[in-house]
């Protein structure tokens, strides 16, 4: 029985179901995330699901960037094909 996280802190399970429903219902938390737009939002999934969520990320059209991983589970940004990356200044040491 895995953990499906929802946000920061805050986890759903479902003790009589398996591991594919678990599977699909954190498949289904990333799909309509993306269909609602967002510029860029961040999720942590199983490992198992990072195959159908590569799939997903290019029929939405966002970009995937996997960030670091524990075990079973790894944090994901997508940010938006449309969103212009962050600038920022950086001053030198010279």
């Amino acid at each position: 029985m895995n953990h499906i996280h929802l946000a920061e802190g805050m986890r759903l399970r479902f003790p009589a179901r398996s591991a594919d429903f678990d599977q699909g219902v954190e498949i289904g938390i990333v799909a309509a995330l993306m269909s609602q737009d967002l510029m860029e939002f961040t999720r942590r999934i199983s490992n198992d699901n990072l195959g159908q969520v590569r799939a997903l990320v290019e029929q939405f059209g966002y970009r995937l960037v996997e960030g670091p991983a524990d075990g079973e589970f790894v944090e994901l940004n997508f940010y938006s094909r449309t969103a212009r990356p962050r600038l920022r200044v950086v001053h030198s040491g010279a």
